[in-house]
């Protein structure tokens, strides 16, 4: 029996693909990370393509590591790009429907900043603002903000716990309809329907009230990747979206059965939440014309940042033939499983050098192929219940943007798994969520129904 309702789609527009050799192709704009025309040609793309969003991953430091030494000159991944709280409200102008998300660190802002350009975004394009909530989580990102090292992971997610709370309760502050804006008898607003927040919590004091109000959602959409144990109970309990990770359907139907059946206890229907694990696509209109683009993509990986991905868990193989077979680690493992599984993959596929970092570099979950291939793969996961749909990862762009929309976007349709026009103005209301109910008018609600 085929599912119910329209698959969710959202476009991840990090820097210029995630493939580390993206930089490299012919048909990507190396500076495109710099260019705002880059950027607003994959926008407007995507809203072609009727995608429900596009997400801006962010990092506040340069997280890649020079290790081995002269790897991160080579790369181009994730180095320099435009700040995401900027650049969407110039994007908001130039589309009407796709939702615009982006990341902000609880770790790294206040509260109040956060409340605030996020509102702002909202207004300016009328409602669909999303906030991706992250802790972040590397050194050279605490190097930039006063700090040698990072706060330890339990001080982080409290920290991050306490923020989102702070954040939705200064969105909350003025009730629907507070401005009143009356002229006549020369009344602003509704002093019954503005409040102050007043939180005195472990990690913030905040008076508020917010002065940004009258979001066309009533709150931005909350989305967060909730992987460990803590962040799949927050996403159960409070999120809209969640991006995950997962690299087979067995994995990806065990999480999202894990998360959703969390709802329940804190009083959250099924479809409260919306569960969109990341794929990387590469389509063409035959298969071997496909494998040739990931083939040409691949074998652009520069040998210094092949050896960059296995760093990590073998150390500094320069010395060694790449053409030649893996040696036994050269460092202590940071992770001693992901070496073992590492080595175990080499040995066991008699792998050379060259043979595995292209393995790494080229992993995760891949479609490759036609588009009925690549919808054939993303329908067994939705029709399975492993998820609500997804978020793509574009090897690079805008190259796999383009194909999706020229390819995939057409043939969901045709199977009917994808709408044919945006069904409301809002991301909330694309994404077919609840509207956000204000907690002060809900309470107001309660009270006139109990007299």
């Amino acid at each position: 029996m085929a599912r119910r309702g329209m698959m969710k789609l959202g476009m991840s527009m990090r820097g210029l693909g995630y493939h580390p050799a993206a930089w490299r192709h012919p048909e990507v704009p190396a500076d495109g990370t710099l260019r705002f025309d880059h950027y607003a040609h994959n926008a407007q793309m995507a809203e072609r393509g009727l995608f429900d969003m596009i997400f801006f991953a962010d990092g506040i430091g340069l997280r890649e590591r020079d290790e081995p030494r002269g790897s991160l000159a080579r790369s181009g991944y994730e180095l320099v790009e435009m700040e995401p709280l900027t650049l969407l409200p110039a994007l908001a102008v130039l589309t009407k429907n796709i939702g615009l998300v982006t990341t902000a660190s609880t770790t790294y802002n206040e509260p109040y900043h956060v409340a605030r350009k996020f509102a702002t975004l909202d207004l300016i394009s009328g409602g669909r603002a999303g906030w991706n909530i992250v802790t972040s989580w590397s050194e050279a990102e605490a190097k930039n903000f006063n700090r040698e090292e990072h706060l330890d992971y339990d001080t982080r997610y409290e920290r991050a716990a306490e923020f989102v709370e702070v954040v939705k309760g200064l969105w909350d502050c003025w009730e629907p309809d507070s401005l009143v804006y009356d002229k006549e008898g020369g009344l602003f607003y509704d002093e019954s329907r503005m409040h102050l927040l007043n939180h005195r919590g472990k990690h913030f004091q905040v008076r508020g009230p917010l002065n940004v109000a009258g979001m066309p959602q009533g709150r931005p959409v909350l989305v967060q990747a909730g992987a460990s144990e803590p962040g799949r109970e927050i996403a159960a309990a409070t999120a809209d979206v969640v991006y995950a990770a997962a690299d087979s359907l067995q994995a990806a139907k065990t999480y999202y059965d894990d998360v959703k059946g969390r709802m329940a206890k804190h009083g959250r229907d099924w479809d409260d939440l919306k569960i969109m694990p990341g794929v990387r696509t590469i389509v063409a209109a035959t298969r071997a014309e496909a494998q040739a683009k990931f083939d040409r993509l691949q074998d652009l990986t520069d040998p210094l940042v092949g050896l960059a991905r296995v760093y990590a868990a073998l150390g500094d193989l320069t010395g060694f033939d790449i053409d030649g077979p893996v040696p036994e680690p050269q460092r202590e493992a940071e992770v001693r499983s992901s070496t073992e599984r590492i080595m175990q993959r080499a040995r066991s596929q008699n792998l050379t050098i060259r043979q595995l970092y292209k393995q790494i570099v080229g992993g995760g979950f891949y479609l490759i192929g036609t588009a009925s291939d690549v919808v054939d793969g993303l329908q067994e996961w939705y029709e399975a219940e492993a998820c609500d749909g997804f978020n793509i990862l574009p090897p690079y762009l805008p190259g796999c943007c383009d194909d999706f929309v020229e390819f995939i976007t057409p043939e969901l349709q045709r199977r009917g798994l994808f709408r044919k026009a945006y069904e409301g103005k809002t991301l909330r209301e694309n994404l077919g969520l609840k509207p956000h109910v204000n907690r002060y008018a809900e309470e107001r609600a309660r009270s006139a129904a109990a007299e």
